[in-house]
Parts: C-alpha cells; sequence; structure tokens
C-alpha cells in the first residue's frame, strides 16, 4: 500500500511540474522574443548561483581554465549563467526563433544542401553550445531524413511537453534506450537516413579519452556507427550572434575516420578526435558551453580530505 501510495504521490508532482512548464511556456508566447531572452538571462543570473549547479560549472571552469584568475573565473561563471537562462528561455519560444530568417544564419549551408541531395547519410555531432536546439532545426529544415537522438526527461509528463514544443518546428526526436535503440539507429543509417547525436557528456562505461588534459568517458557511439556503415561524421556547433535571439549555426568540415581492421583502437582515436573538436569550441566561446554539467569522473568533484 505504501509502494502504491507512493506512486501516486510521485505521479501527481509530475503533473504539477508538467502544468508549471505548460503555464510558462503559455505565458512566453505572449511577449517579443528578445523580452523573453533577456527575462531568461536575468533570472538565472540571480538564481543559478544559489544552487549546487554552481559549484559544478565552478570546478569544470577549474579543470579547463586552471589559469584563471579568481575574478576571471566570476565573470565566467556569470556569463555562462546568463547564456544558459537564454538558451533555455529561447527553447520555449524556439519555433518564433527559426521562423524569423534573419535570426539564424547558417554557415556552410551548402554542405547540409549536398547531404540533402543524396552526399548523406552522415553522423551528425554537437555539443551543449549556446541555444543548441537550433542546430536540429536547421537539420530538418535543409531536408535531410535524420534520426535526431535526445535523453527523454526523467518526467514523462514534461518530456510529452518537451516533445510537442520541438514538433512545433519540425523537429521529431528518438530516444534510444539500450541495445534495441542502438538497433533502431542502424536500421535508419541503412535505409540511407542520417543520426544526429549529442557527444560532450558524460558516459558511463563510455572510452576514455582527454578532454581538456583530464582523462573522462565518452559516448561511443557516432565513432561506432561512422566506421560500421563507412560514414563521415559531420560535426555542427552553434554561436550565439545577438544582441538576443540571434545565431550562427555552423556546418563544420566533415571527419573522416581511418579504419585499420583494429575495430576497438579505431573507435577510440575517434571519441579523442570528437573530443578535440568540442574543446576546440569551449575554448573559443567559453560563456556558451553547458557548465552545469559533471563532464568528468566523480572523484574530480569530491572535496579533498
Amino acid at each position: 500500500m505504501a509502494a502504491l501510495n507512493h506512486s501516486y504521490v510521485a505521479k501527481f508532482i509530475w503533473m504539477l511540474e508538467a502544468a508549471l512548464f505548460d503555464a510558462v511556456c503559455g505565458l512566453a508566447r505572449l511577449f517579443p522574443i528578445d523580452s523573453v531572452s533577456d527575462s531568461g538571462a536575468w533570472l538565472f543570473r540571480k538564481l543559478g548561483p544559489l544552487t549546487s549547479a554552481h559549484r559544478v560549472a565552478a570546478r569544470n571552469i577549474e579543470i579547463a581554465f586552471p589559469q584563471l584568475t579568481d575574478a576571471e573565473t566570476k565573470q565566467l561563471l556569470r556569463a555562462q549563467w546568463t547564456e544558459l537562462g537564454r538558451s533555455l528561455a529561447e527553447f520555449i519560444i524556439l519555433d518564433r526563433v527559426v521562423a524569423d530568417k534573419a535570426r539564424v544564419q547558417i554557415e556552410g549551408a551548402e554542405r547540409l544542401a549536398a547531404i540533402a541531395a543524396g552526399a548523406g547519410p552522415v553522423v551528425f555531432i554537437s555539443g551543449h553550445f549556446s541555444c543548441f536546439e537550433v542546430m536540429p532545426a536547421a537539420i530538418v529544415r535543409a531536408g535531410i531524413p535524420c534520426q535526431i537522438t535526445y535523453r527523454a526527461m526523467n518526467n514523462p509528463y514534461v518530456d510529452a511537453s518537451v516533445r510537442r514544443q520541438r514538433f512545433r518546428y519540425g523537429v521529431r526526436l528518438f530516444a534510444p534506450k539500450g541495445l534495441e535503440g542502438a538497433r533502431e539507429l542502424m536500421r535508419a543509417m541503412q535505409r540511407g537516413e542520417s543520426v544526429a547525436l549529442m557527444n560532450d557528456q558524460k558516459f558511463n562505461g563510455g572510452v576514455a579519452a582527454p578532454f581538456f588534459g583530464v582523462t573522462c568517458h565518452t559516448a561511443p557511439g557516432p565513432s561506432t556507427f561512422a566506421l560500421r556503415f563507412g560514414l563521415p561524421i559531420q560535426p555542427m556547433s552553434v554561436q550565439r550572434v545577438g544582441p538576443g535571439a540571434r545565431f550562427k549555426v555552423i556546418v563544420h568540415d566533415p571527419i573522416h575516420l581511418d579504419d585499420t581492421g583494429d575495430r576497438e583502437a579505431d573507435i577510440a582515436a575517434g571519441v579523442r578526435r570528437i573530443n578535440a573538436f568540442m574543446e576546440e569550441r569551449v575554448r573559443e566561446r567559453p560563456t556558451e558551453w553547458f557548465w552545469v554539467h559533471r563532464r568528468w569522473p566523480n572523484e574530480v568533484y569530491k572535496k579533498p580530505g
């Protein structure tokens, strides 16, 4: 009986969270795009430093940029909260953002056009850079058949709302789980479809590779798929060009992995190249990365002593 009551309580809390999320989304749609973006920036600048995620971000910055002074670290922390607040606020009205062609420019659009015209499929990769949801919107709008993956949210009601939000700008998402999920992605590539994966977060049991000189675990999926099907890895990134909700989507040069016949070594080499790409993007625009994620092993975040 206690377990049953607990499940009802959990469901009730999930429904409340979903109702609040939907209410915020509805309210945001009443205001101009840049006002919504500015409001998110202001809110996260105020509340972000009060959360445990602030300590995670501070530790991550210490790992990546140990040469920064305390003042520089503080400035970067404030800037990344501003960016994160903007990006999350913009997500709930992203259909309005991408519908305004003046707000999204694409560098390398000819590459996307070529993939759509038959130069694909490819394995798209990216990281959590600025308002990263602009990237799948650009892929879809280029007419590329693509399985765009994401991690489903713990709250299924909020997850359903998020999927509806993404549907507004044409993105259908696939949340692969376990072996069957990987097989479905492989079937998609066999059909000639591309796949898109975020590859800059911790993946327990993944391939150990350096990131800012510190070993961390990274999902091998993109390298595995590319090698198995002989496909190029197509990196992309998003930059804020401002003021407000204005972006540049960059289609970078493709990465062609070496297939030596030693699959394990080749996958590991691919992971290292992807990590190097991600690190270069973070170094270029450090305020725009998702610093609040525990990217490195758990022991890195434990207090000494």
